[in-house]
């Protein structure tokens, strides 16, 4: 049994670029969003240098304002208005409710909070979310060094170094993400981010199945600490998934907003070419364009910006559902589940 796989950011679990990973998730979105609708600009400017039908000719003979930008009244109107509301909905479903929901959440916080102080042996754990993951991972840093101390008193060779390189390799981990994570400001991805490299769900797997393999081997003291080693992982799970909802419900919000503001000047866009504008509203060339299509092209992006703004914000939140939709000792990657299966057949 190898644990060359147990320590693994979130780059080679998914064998993804580090290019990749960073757009869709590191990359701040409103660069994000200006970089999509800069090329947009561009690209629409330059295919004026295929030598098709001069754009002046076109908008004459066919209406091609009128056209292109009538649909985006609509969906200034009508789409923009539904997904904002939609969204407000999606976010208010979550905190509305009668008073005795509102007591069984509260309660239930409480009781996990409790819980986290009972396997951290501490009276109190930070109420900030990255100070309270910190605190998490600092206990169960704890465990790790407790199941050492005792397995190097009494397992043979070969067990020792099975689980020396459990240790190391969770330790690493654990240690790499408690610093990083270290004043994280949740509203940021940061916290979310940073814990996203714990793979703790691989470190459940491989302690249970040491304590499976090994455990008839193993003093009652030590199998009592992967017990409680195993419980403490068990609590970072659903402490990440609480701060990724509340995460993702203030993404919601600021998308809802942003799609909003950027839906008055989109819409102001859109009419201001319908009404205004023909084959002859402007003249003349810029860097050897049509200045009629520097004005289409800038148009066309205003009015579409509210869209981009939705791809750009769905790009991470999306991502980041994709990358922890199984919450405890699943793995749902293929890669991991064939490495799970010959765990399972030794």
């Amino acid at each position: 049994m190898s644990n060359s796989d147990s320590s693994q950011t979130l780059r080679e679990r998914t064998e993804e670029s580090n290019l990749k990973l960073w757009i869709l998730l590191r990359m701040n979105r409103w660069t994000l969003t200006g970089i999509i609708l800069i090329g947009m600009f561009f690209g629409i400017a330059i295919l004026s240098f295929l030598e098709l039908s001069p754009i002046q000719t076109v908008v004459a003979a066919t209406g091609a304002i009128q056209i292109l930008f009538g649909p985006f009244m609509g969906g200034a109107i009508i789409t923009g208005v539904t997904l904002v509301v939609t969204l407000n909905q999606l976010v208010l479903s979550q905190e509305l409710g009668a008073i005795g929901d509102q007591r069984e959440r509260m309660q239930e916080a409480m009781k996990f909070r409790r819980d986290v102080e009972s396997a951290s042996h501490v009276d109190l754990a930070p109420p900030e979310p990255s100070a309270f993951l910190r605190h998490l991972i600092a206990a169960i840093q704890d465990r790790i060094e407790t199941l050492y101390d005792r397995i190097s008193e009494e397992a043979d060779n070969e067990l020792q170094n099975e689980i020396e390189d459990y240790v190391e390799t969770l330790n690493e981990d654990a240690e790499m993400v408690r610093d990083n994570i270290k004043g994280a400001q949740f509203g940021t991805f940061d916290v979310i981010w940073r814990v996203l490299d714990f793979n703790y769900s691989r470190k459940i797997f491989r302690a249970r199945q040491i304590q499976n393999e090994y455990g008839e081997d193993l003093s009652d003291e030590a199998n009592e600490t992967i017990d409680e080693l195993i419980e403490t992982l068990s609590l970072f799970g659903p402490a990440r998934e609480h701060f990724k909802t509340l995460y993702f419900q203030w993404e919601l919000i600021n998308l809802s907003r942003s799609v909003s503001y950027a839906a008055v000047p989109a819409l102001l866009a859109a009419v201001g070419m319908i009404i205004y504008t023909d084959a002859t509203a402007v003249g003349g060339t810029f860097l050897g364009i049509a200045n009629l299509v520097w004005l289409v092209s800038f148009a066309f992006v205003i009015t579409l910006s509210p869209f981009i703004i939705l791809l750009s914000f769905i790009f991470r939140i999306a991502t980041v559902a994709q990358r922890t939709l199984a919450m405890g000792p699943f793995i749902l990657r293929e890669m991991d589940s064939e490495q799970a299966t010959e765990y399972n057949e030794q």
